[in-house]
């Protein structure tokens, strides 16, 4: 065997997982990817492929619950931010 092409083959089950993992997740396609130890291209074909044989509501309700796990991260963040202030304002105040 030469140096020649190393490119892996995925079983469909292997590809079904990862895009749920995707879709489940939330998260950038490519921090999935790397989890899973494939290219972001490959996952992003995967998924493309995916939304192309769902029936169009289950496409636009992953793409709804992607779109609220995204707000849900920023609210998380934005109460502790909040939770950093006040700690610090309290302190702040009994001196």
């Amino acid at each position: 065997m030469g140096k020649g092409s190393t490119t892996r083959r995925y079983t469909d089950e292997f590809k079904r997982d990862a895009v749920a993992l995707f879709r489940s997740s939330g998260r950038p396609i490519k921090e999935v990817a790397r989890e899973l130890g494939v290219s972001d291209t490959s996952l992003g074909t995967w998924v493309r492929e995916w939304e192309k044989g769902a029936p169009a509501e289950q496409v636009e309700s992953a793409k709804e619950e992607a779109r609220l796990r995204k707000r849900i991260r920023e609210l998380e963040e934005e109460i502790e931010i909040l939770k950093r202030f006040t700690r610090y304002w309290v302190k702040e105040e009994g001196k």
